[in-house]
């Protein structure tokens, strides 16, 4: 008989164990060799292929960010463990690494991917599955309408456009030719383009697009020089962007040439050279930290960002490392708030109000799983191969 307790209570342990694993790896919790159990994050970046401008960043910022956070103590005692992904900016590949994310893994929230179209190819595997999905695009279909596991920190294109459009109004330029790139963040945005043209009375007499591997706009920008624009918007994240500002130059197009706020990396200025002078281009305040007040509420987070990041990397700060700043920090502050149960992450986020982030400060609602507007950008341009805010 007492062989038979001893054996059942060790079997009951035994169970109890399990049990308590199988919660806590269920409810995003990793547990180690001793210390408390680790809270895991998922993340999915574009670090290698033709959006690696965006996603290099961004997973350069998450390890900065990690690493801080567990020299700090963690997260309520808890280490911080994020699992990156390189999708390599594809649709498939970023499938994947979001269902092991979810289903090998088993994190409590996701943040990424890098590109729009490939956060629009996961967010039925984020609704299937329940998991919060912090993505770092801007289209503005991401959010729009509302998908109960989906949020976005980068600002909407359709507030991009817009800021662009006022600002061609005050110049009195009312004809506007568009080239836009086939990815999905370049269809989103000629979308928002000629959808928002008529309210703010521009007219788009061009309507030119070219694909993620091209490497001569030529043709596209000739048909442009043609006609009677007097701006040319360009909306693409991949390098190509900067192959229409060369390519334009090298034509004689000399009316002024807008980007969107996916030109926010100092690496495509690089890439076009002397023919990137005087693009325009609507970003966050964190290309201008040093502009801005003391006391508005954006400037010790971008000040202190932009210092540890360029003292870490080397390299300048961009948006797309700031899209990575938010995502993440967003996901930190609801486990301190709520623990790593998804549901509550979900909750905390699509309810939480005045969240300071590198993108501006955030305003999320049960209407808007993105909680910003225009007024969170800045008009720039480039002069002297630097961003310069537009006085």
């Amino acid at each position: 008989m007492k062989r038979f307790c001893i054996a059942l209570t060790a079997l009951v342990i035994i169970a109890l164990v399990l049990v308590t694993g199988c919660r806590k790896k269920e409810e995003g919790l990793e547990m180690g060799p001793s210390g408390p159990a680790a809270y895991k994050v998922g993340a999915m970046f574009a670090v290698t292929g033709p959006a690696s401008w965006l996603g290099e960043p961004e997973k350069k910022t998450v390890e900065m960010l990690v690493k801080q956070i567990n020299k700090a103590g963690g997260i309520n005692g808890h280490p911080l463990k994020v699992i990156v992904e390189d999708t390599t900016g594809m649709e498939a590949e970023t499938v994947n690494a979001m269902k092991k994310l979810i289903d090998k893994d088993r994190v409590c929230a996701v943040i990424g991917p890098s590109r729009s179209g490939t956060t629009m190819a996961v967010i039925n595997v984020a609704q299937e599955r329940e998991v919060p999905l912090i993505s770092c695009a801007a289209a503005a279909v991401i959010v729009q309408p509302v998908k109960k596991w989906v949020f976005k920190v980068p600002q909407m294109d359709s507030d991009c456009v817009a800021r662009i459009y006022e600002y061609m109004k005050e110049k009195g330029w009312t004809k506007a030719a568009i080239i836009t790139g086939t990815t999905g963040f370049g269809a989103a945005g000629r979308d928002q383009l000629k959808k928002l043209a008529p309210e703010h009375g521009i007219q788009i007499v061009a309507d030119e697009t070219y694909g993620p591997k091209d490497t001569d706009m030529t043709v596209q920008l000739t048909k442009i020089k043609n006609t009677d624009a007097q701006a040319l918007i360009n909306w693409s994240i991949v390098p190509g962007q900067s192959t229409v500002i060369k390519n334009a130059r090298q034509l004689g197009l000399t009316m002024p040439l807008f980007q969107s706020h996916g030109f926010g990396n100092i690496q495509y200025v690089k890439l076009a050279g002397e023919a990137a002078e005087g693009v325009l281009f609507p970003a966050g305040r964190l290309l201008s930290v040093e502009g801005v007040p003391e006391d508005d509420p954006q400037k010790e987070v971008l000040t202190k960002y932009k210092k540890d990041y360029e003292t870490t990397y080397s390299e300048d700060v961009s948006t797309f490392g700031g899209h990575a700043y938010d995502a993440l920090m967003v996901v930190v502050d609801a486990l301190k708030a709520v623990g790593s149960n998804k549901a509550k992450i979900r909750d905390y986020i699509e309810n939480k109000k005045g969240f300071v982030g590198t993108a501006g400060v955030f305003d999320f609602s049960p209407d808007d799983h993105c909680g910003l507007d225009k007024t969170a950008f800045v008009m720039y341009t480039v002069k002297g191969g630097k961003f310069v805010p537009v006085k």
